[in-house]
């Protein structure tokens, strides 16, 4: 299905992704259906670009500066109408560069506090929000003096990375030292410090019970419009916290869900984002609704093929329209269940066979499939990991029979790691 457009857009969007980002596909499709011209940014040059020269440009996400100044030189020739980021990787670029282009955009200031942790509760906590005890240390720090400064139960977290990537939960001093010290290993093998100043600090929190939820949404001046509410069915105690089901429309009350869009509403605000999509974590327990998280981006991986509005309409194809401001398609859900399986990875090793696709795919309900490490490539599990084994897709009549379909699915899998 192509969408019409109404005062079709004469510039382009600039798309923002790292090279190994799983969202391309899902965004490039879209704009192809709504017929608008789009350019990727990346940080690895394409050799055909020169081909296409206003389909491509080469960036520096760790030269912030650098990169807006090439952004503004390439819209003289190829003038854009919006600047997306379609990861992490990208968004306080995309709000640096649309600023320089004076183009719609979150404040600065809000995106760099949402991708810090620390800045995150810091803006929290100043709202008068309900958040837990918190406290920074840097990897250079002694663990033993630090696993004296806190409380347990506690979770030991970075303060850039995403995907639950290098999170775990310590229950004692002794738990907490090896913690510290996987996360500081963590951190010295990748390059966070020159996308965060605080890519080598790490924050503790106090422990929070409950279950997870996950919000979707869309920004109109600072107004939040929820397109979904997911529900994480799997218990997420640690001591790592591996995300794997996410099943919408939540099952929660609707009392419960009307504070869980308050508090999400109350933490835009607090920390100042307006614009674009936003993806936010909750954990809810007898005391409420907890933020744990705030993302000016979008729901990551292969997840958003799990949402569809209207008669088939992507999550991308309302970004993408929201960013250009053009009228939305219908922000209703197109089928009355749906959800999605991040397919955890057991243990490391080198993937070797994949068994039991068609059977999986055979389950009624069942969507999709979608295996995103090839057979041959090394796996890493988490902490230390930040991928998944693939996807899978189930739409349903019920968030139940939804649930039911990714976990026979699931169950049908055998993945030989050797």
């Amino acid at each position: 299905m192509t969408a019409q457009l109404v005062n079709a857009p004469t510039g382009r969007v600039l798309l923002l992704m790292a090279t190994q980002t799983y969202r391309a596909s899902a965004f490039l499709e879209a704009a192809s259906r709504l017929e608008i011209p789009v350019a990727v940014g990346s940080e690895q040059p394409q050799p055909l670009a020169h081909l296409n020269p206003g389909g491509h440009l080469l960036v520096d996400f760790h030269d912030l500066e650098g990169a807006t100044d090439r952004i503004v030189e390439f819209s003289a020739n190829y003038p854009l109408e919006a600047i997306l980021s379609t990861d992490d990787d990208g968004v306080v670029l995309a709000a640096m560069a649309s600023d320089a282009l004076g183009l719609s955009h979150n404040p600065l200031l809000a995106v760099r506090a949402a991708r810090d942790k620390y800045q995150t509760r810091q803006a929290l906590a100043g709202a008068g929000m309900a958040t837990p005890k918190f406290q920074r240390f840097s990897i250079d720090d002694d663990p033993g003096e630090a696993a004296r400064q806190i409380s347990y139960p506690c979770v030991v977290k970075p303060l850039a990375l995403a995907a639950s990537r290098g999170v775990m939960r310590a229950d004692d001093p002794d738990e907490f030292v090896a913690a510290f010290g996987r996360l500081a290993t963590i951190l010295e093998t990748v390059e966070v410090s020159e996308l965060n100043p605080g890519g080598y600090q790490i924050l503790v929190e106090s422990y929070l019970s409950g279950v997870e939820v996950a919000v979707e949404g869309l920004l109109f001046q600072g107004e939040l419009t929820v397109l979904a509410i997911f529900d994480k069915p799997d218990p997420l105690v640690g001591p790592f916290f591996e995300e794997t089901l996410y099943v919408t429309p939540s099952r929660h009350s609707e009392a419960v869900q009307r504070e869980i869009v308050a508090e999400t509403q109350q933490a835009i605000t607090a920390l100042g984002l307006t614009e674009g999509p936003v993806h936010v974590e909750l954990r809810i327990n007898e005391a409420g609704c907890w933020i744990l998280e705030v993302a000016p981006r979008s729901i990551g991986g292969y997840c958003s093929r799990a949402l569809r509005f209207g008669a088939g309409i992507s999550l991308e194809e309302l970004i993408l329209q929201h960013a250009l401001g053009l009228p939305l398609a219908s922000t209703h859900p197109a089928t009355p269940a749906s959800g999605v399986m991040m397919i955890p990875i057991p243990r490391a090793g080198i993937l070797c066979e994949v068994q039991g696709v068609g059977q999986a795919q055979a389950v009624p309900g069942i969507d999709e499939i979608r295996i995103t490490i090839p057979v041959g490539r090394a796996v890493v599990p988490l902490p230390e990991g930040s991928q998944y084994l693939g996807f899978i897709f189930a739409r349903d009549q019920t968030p139940e029979l939804a649930e039911a379909a990714l976990r026979a699915a699931h169950s049908r899998l055998n993945f030989i790691i050797t």
